[in-house]
Parts: structure tokens; sequence; C-alpha cells
């Protein structure tokens, strides 16, 4: 065991302890996988996170995700806050206002050049119809009227998603989470538009994760899935902000933005916890 650095933060929110939280283990170096393992476990959080050297020349550090059953090869919310956990501990890009981030789905670009507001550059999401018995059984579940559904899909970013995109924010928000739960259904992503002239474009809900929780309270790698799915149908041509997390009393907000050949990911990271761990 040794003394490490730890940060827990909560990401994508405007208003700490309304988003959604991350473990951070900024030294994690020399630890093993069954470590790793117990500690995301001990947590009890949706992600814990370990910074390791790179083993890329470009990158700046590396990252390993888990949740406390399985390590993912991305994740969104872990990271934002594991870039603005490695900052606030005197982290240095090589490039002034880009942070290189090495994990499972390989380089990941985080535009730095806003502290408060980090932004990464979304890995390509391959689009896929959804398997028609994971479509009826979804849709009878959570007793979805067929009416609802504008588009459904398969989406792969690292994690696998069964993407609805329903009429309205309403209908997203009246959907019950506790129908659904891992390993059964295996992440939904749910995205419905809010009326003209609201706070957010759009409303998001991601249920089933496997972590145990009814429903994810923010989730960066669904959104990013989603923003490609959308941009890939034309419905991305203005900057936009998402709420998630509102049946949870959470008050999520992602930022997401066109580029020419993908989508940017954005949202604040507070730092509530710092200290040491022997682990």
């Amino acid at each position: 065991m040794q003394t490490r650095r730890f940060i827990q933060c909560d990401v994508f929110t405007p208003t700490p302890t309304l988003g959604n939280a991350l473990a951070v283990v900024v030294d994690g170096d020399g630890l093993d996988d069954i470590t790793m393992h117990r500690f995301a476990a001990w947590t009890n959080l949706a992600e814990t996170t370990f910074i390791l050297p790179p083993r890329e020349p470009e990158a700046d550090y590396r990252l390993r995700i888990f949740t406390p059953t399985r390590e993912m090869l991305f994740a969104g919310h872990p990271t934002l806050g594991s870039c603005a956990a490695w900052l606030h501990c005197g982290g240095q890009s090589k490039q002034v206002g880009v942070v290189r981030q090495e994990c499972g789905v390989g380089i990941v670009e985080i535009d730095s050049s806003d502290p408060g507001h980090l932004a990464f550059v979304a890995p390509p999401t391959e689009i896929r119809p959804m398997q028609p018995d994971n479509f009826e059984t979804i849709v009878e579940t959570l007793q979805i009227s067929r009416q609802q559904i504008l588009h459904s899909a398969e989406l792969d970013n690292g994690p696998v998603w069964q993407a609805f995109q329903l009429d309205s924010a309403e209908s997203v928000l009246a959907l019950d989470s506790a129908r659904v739960r891992w390993p059964e259904f295996k992440s939904i992503g749910v995205i419905g538009a809010h009326a003209e002239g609201a706070e957010c474009q759009y409303e998001v809900r991601m249920l089933a994760p496997s972590s145990g929780m009814s429903e994810d309270p923010i989730t960066g790698s669904l959104n990013s899935a989603l923003a490609h799915w959308l941009q890939s149908r034309g419905q991305l041509t203005q900057p936009v902000t998402v709420a998630q997390g509102t049946r949870i009393e959470r008050h999520g907000r992602v930022s997401i933005r066109a580029l020419d050949n993908g989508v940017m990911i954005g949202g604040q990271t507070h730092i509530l916890i710092e200290g040491e761990l022997q682990l």
C-alpha cells in the first residue's frame, strides 16, 4: 500500500452535488486489476477512475474507468472529471489548451482552454438498426406508445446503447425507470425535445445502468452517442444544451456542439473532496 492523491468531484452540473459524482485516484500507477475493481466497488459510485502514465507518446495521461462491477472502455463524465482532477493536481498538457487522454477507445481530445467548462471531442459512434427483439421488449416493458417513437437505433461508442427518440421531453420524463434493470436490460438511452424557448433543448434519460441505480444521473458517453445520431440525421445544426437527471432530482447540464467531423461534449466539474488514500 502507498499514499495516493484522491479527488471526488461532481460532473456535468452548474450546481455542486446535483451532478454525477466521480472518484479519481490521481496516482494510479502500480495498482493491479483486482485492486482497481475492489476499490471501485468500495466507493459505491457510478464510476471510479485511475490516472496512469501514458503509453502513447502523444497522450498526456492514460485513464482506466471502472463501475462497481466492470471496466469500461470509455465514459463521458469520467473523462471530464478525471481531466479536471488531473489539471487541479498540477497536470500540464503537451499542447496548450488541449489535453489528450488515452483510454480504451484510443486518444480522446479535451478542450481545456476554459478550465471551468471542459469539453471533449466525442469518439466515433457506430449507428445500426436496433434488433427487433430488443425493440419490442423495451417498448412493451416501458409501456411506450408507438405513436411517441420518432426514431430508434443501436448506438456503439464503446458502450452499446438501445436508443429511442420520443416526441417530447414530457414523454421522456413520464417513463418509469423501475421497470428495467441491469443485466436483463442493457443501457437504454431516451431523448426528447423540449418546447421552443425552454432552458434546454433536449431531455435525456439513461435507464438500466450497470451501477445498480434506477437510472444514471448524467451520462456523457450516452449524450455523445445521441449527438452523433442527431447529427447523422441533420438535427444538430446549432449548439444545444441537454438536461438529464431531472426525474431523480439532479440538475445535469451537457453542452453539445457540432464539429465538421464530429461533436464536442462539455460541462462543468466541481472538485468537492481532495485528499490522500492508502491503496
